[in-house]
Protein backbone atom coordinates (compact mmCIF):
# COMPACT_ATOMS: atom_id res chain seq x y z
CA UNK A 1 0.00 0.00 0.00
CA UNK A 2 1.38 3.81 -0.72
CA UNK A 3 0.55 6.38 1.67
CA UNK A 4 1.42 9.74 0.20
CA UNK A 5 2.26 12.98 2.83
CA UNK A 6 1.69 16.13 1.47
CA UNK A 7 3.49 18.96 3.81
CA UNK A 8 1.89 22.89 3.56
CA UNK A 9 4.87 24.20 4.72
CA UNK A 10 7.13 26.91 3.24
CA UNK A 11 9.94 25.30 5.01
CA UNK A 12 11.36 22.26 3.02
CA UNK A 13 12.24 19.80 5.19
CA UNK A 14 11.33 21.65 8.73
CA UNK A 15 9.56 20.73 11.78
CA UNK A 16 6.62 19.27 9.75
CA UNK A 17 8.47 17.15 7.43
CA UNK A 18 10.19 15.81 10.55
CA UNK A 19 6.64 14.79 12.18
CA UNK A 20 4.95 13.57 8.90
CA UNK A 21 8.69 11.22 8.21
CA UNK A 22 8.19 9.96 11.48
CA UNK A 23 4.76 8.84 11.03
CA UNK A 24 6.29 6.92 7.74
CA UNK A 25 8.57 4.88 10.42
CA UNK A 26 6.50 2.12 10.94
CA UNK A 27 4.36 2.03 8.19
CA UNK A 28 7.76 1.48 6.29
CA UNK A 29 8.92 -1.48 8.75
CA UNK A 30 5.97 -2.92 8.06
CA UNK A 31 6.10 -2.78 3.96
CA UNK A 32 3.96 0.04 3.16
CA UNK A 33 5.42 2.53 0.08
CA UNK A 34 5.44 6.52 1.68
CA UNK A 35 6.22 9.32 -0.46
CA UNK A 36 6.20 13.21 1.28
CA UNK A 37 5.46 15.79 -1.65
CA UNK A 38 6.70 19.35 -0.09
CA UNK A 39 4.56 22.43 -1.35
CA UNK A 40 7.67 24.33 -0.47
CA UNK A 41 8.44 26.03 -3.70
CA UNK A 42 5.61 25.12 -5.65
CA UNK A 43 3.33 27.50 -7.15
CA UNK A 44 -0.03 26.32 -6.36
CA UNK A 45 -3.46 28.69 -6.62
CA UNK A 46 -7.02 27.97 -4.70
CA UNK A 47 -10.02 27.12 -5.95
CA UNK A 48 -11.09 30.15 -8.81
CA UNK A 49 -14.54 28.69 -9.16
CA UNK A 50 -14.61 27.76 -12.89
CA UNK A 51 -16.49 25.60 -12.54
CA UNK A 52 -15.09 23.16 -15.74
CA UNK A 53 -14.46 19.49 -12.68
CA UNK A 54 -17.81 19.56 -13.29
CA UNK A 55 -17.43 19.31 -17.29
CA UNK A 56 -13.86 17.88 -17.85
CA UNK A 57 -13.78 14.54 -15.42
CA UNK A 58 -10.28 14.02 -15.86
CA UNK A 59 -9.43 14.06 -12.28
CA UNK A 60 -7.12 17.06 -12.78
CA UNK A 61 -8.28 20.77 -11.98
CA UNK A 62 -8.80 22.01 -15.84
CA UNK A 63 -9.36 25.57 -14.67
CA UNK A 64 -5.77 26.56 -13.42
CA UNK A 65 -2.10 25.58 -14.52
CA UNK A 66 0.56 25.64 -11.89
CA UNK A 67 1.67 22.62 -9.78
CA UNK A 68 -1.29 21.61 -8.28
CA UNK A 69 -2.25 18.79 -10.21
CA UNK A 70 0.97 16.45 -9.82
CA UNK A 71 0.08 16.82 -6.31
CA UNK A 72 -3.66 16.14 -6.99
CA UNK A 73 -2.79 13.23 -8.61
CA UNK A 74 -0.45 11.81 -6.24
CA UNK A 75 -2.76 12.43 -3.51
CA UNK A 76 -5.96 10.36 -5.73
CA UNK A 77 -3.13 7.45 -5.97
CA UNK A 78 -2.40 6.66 -2.35
CA UNK A 79 -4.13 4.50 -0.24
CA UNK A 80 -3.88 6.56 2.82
CA UNK A 81 -3.17 10.32 2.85
CA UNK A 82 -1.38 12.19 5.59
CA UNK A 83 -2.01 16.12 5.09
CA UNK A 84 0.52 17.80 7.27
CA UNK A 85 0.82 21.86 8.49
CA UNK A 86 2.54 23.97 10.49
CA UNK A 87 0.09 26.91 12.01
CA UNK A 88 0.37 30.29 10.11
CA UNK A 89 -1.84 33.07 11.93
CA UNK A 90 -3.92 29.91 13.36
CA UNK A 91 -4.50 27.95 10.93
CA UNK A 92 -2.90 26.15 8.16
CA UNK A 93 -0.60 27.11 5.32
CA UNK A 94 -2.33 29.05 2.03
CA UNK A 95 -0.33 26.59 0.03
CA UNK A 96 -2.36 23.81 2.09
CA UNK A 97 -5.65 25.30 1.90
CA UNK A 98 -5.45 26.08 -2.02
CA UNK A 99 -4.64 21.89 -2.24
CA UNK A 100 -7.62 21.09 -0.04
CA UNK A 101 -10.22 23.30 -1.95
CA UNK A 102 -8.82 22.11 -5.58
CA UNK A 103 -8.23 18.28 -3.92
CA UNK A 104 -12.05 18.57 -2.88
CA UNK A 105 -13.44 19.41 -5.44
CA UNK A 106 -11.61 17.21 -8.41
CA UNK A 107 -12.54 14.34 -5.42
CA UNK A 108 -15.68 14.90 -5.24
CA UNK A 109 -17.21 15.38 -9.22
CA UNK A 110 -14.83 12.56 -9.98
CA UNK A 111 -16.90 9.74 -8.86
CA UNK A 112 -15.92 10.52 -5.04
CA UNK A 113 -12.00 9.54 -4.88
CA UNK A 114 -11.56 10.23 -1.67
CA UNK A 115 -14.44 8.39 0.07
CA UNK A 116 -13.45 5.48 2.23
CA UNK A 117 -9.79 6.21 1.57
CA UNK A 118 -7.86 6.36 5.16
CA UNK A 119 -6.50 10.00 6.64
CA UNK A 120 -4.61 11.56 9.41
CA UNK A 121 -3.91 15.47 9.66
CA UNK A 122 -0.86 16.30 11.43
CA UNK A 123 0.37 19.42 12.81
CA UNK A 124 3.72 21.49 13.77
CA UNK A 125 3.30 24.20 16.29
CA UNK A 126 4.87 26.68 18.00
CA UNK A 127 2.40 27.78 20.35
CA UNK A 128 -1.16 28.33 19.93
CA UNK A 129 -3.42 27.03 17.13
CA UNK A 130 -2.75 23.53 16.49
CA UNK A 131 -6.42 22.52 17.20
CA UNK A 132 -8.00 25.05 14.57
CA UNK A 133 -5.47 23.64 12.05
CA UNK A 134 -5.88 20.52 13.14
CA UNK A 135 -9.60 20.45 12.52
CA UNK A 136 -9.08 22.46 9.42
CA UNK A 137 -7.15 19.39 8.13
CA UNK A 138 -9.83 17.04 9.34
CA UNK A 139 -12.41 18.74 7.68
CA UNK A 140 -11.35 17.78 4.85
CA UNK A 141 -11.39 14.08 5.10
CA UNK A 142 -14.86 14.44 6.86
CA UNK A 143 -16.32 15.93 3.78
CA UNK A 144 -14.62 13.73 0.97
CA UNK A 145 -16.31 10.52 3.68
CA UNK A 146 -12.38 9.38 4.66
CA UNK A 147 -11.67 7.31 7.12
CA UNK A 148 -9.87 9.70 10.38
CA UNK A 149 -7.07 7.78 11.77
CA UNK A 150 -5.89 9.04 14.91
CA UNK A 151 -2.86 8.48 18.12
CA UNK A 152 -2.58 8.35 21.48
CA UNK A 153 -3.51 12.17 21.49
CA UNK A 154 -4.67 15.14 18.94
CA UNK A 155 -1.45 14.48 15.81
CA UNK A 156 0.49 17.81 17.00
CA UNK A 157 4.48 18.37 17.72
CA UNK A 158 5.72 21.56 19.20
CA UNK A 159 8.41 23.22 18.26
CA UNK A 160 9.73 26.41 15.87
CA UNK A 161 12.78 26.39 15.45
CA UNK A 162 13.87 23.65 12.56
CA UNK A 163 14.63 20.27 14.67
CA UNK A 164 12.93 21.38 17.74
CA UNK A 165 9.55 19.13 16.92
CA UNK A 166 12.32 16.24 17.51
CA UNK A 167 12.48 17.10 21.23
CA UNK A 168 8.77 17.35 22.18
CA UNK A 169 8.75 13.15 23.82
CA UNK A 170 5.31 13.29 23.13
CA UNK A 171 4.88 14.64 20.34
CA UNK A 172 7.09 12.36 18.30
CA UNK A 173 5.65 9.68 20.38
CA UNK A 174 2.22 10.49 19.15
CA UNK A 175 3.64 10.40 15.29
CA UNK A 176 4.96 7.30 15.85
CA UNK A 177 1.82 5.92 17.17
CA UNK A 178 -0.14 7.15 14.15
CA UNK A 179 1.64 5.36 11.95
CA UNK A 180 1.09 2.47 13.63
CA UNK A 181 -2.57 2.93 13.80
CA UNK A 182 -2.69 3.98 9.85
CA UNK A 183 -0.90 0.51 8.98
CA UNK A 184 -3.35 -1.46 11.22
CA UNK A 185 -5.82 0.09 9.33
CA UNK A 186 -4.55 -0.32 5.82
CA UNK A 187 -3.82 -3.92 6.58
CA UNK A 188 -7.74 -4.63 7.79
CA UNK A 189 -9.02 -2.20 4.98
CA UNK A 190 -6.68 -4.64 2.09
CA UNK A 191 -6.33 -7.75 3.81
Amino acid sequence: MKVVAVNGSARRDGNTAMLLRTVFEPLVTVGHECELIELAGKRISGCNGCGKCDLILDRTCSGITDDGNPVIDAMISADALLLGSPVYYGDVTAAMKAIIERAGQVGRKNGRVWARKPGAAVVAVRRAGALHAFDSLNHFFLIGEMLIVGSSYWNVGIGREKGEVELDEEGMATMRRLGENMAWVLDRLHA
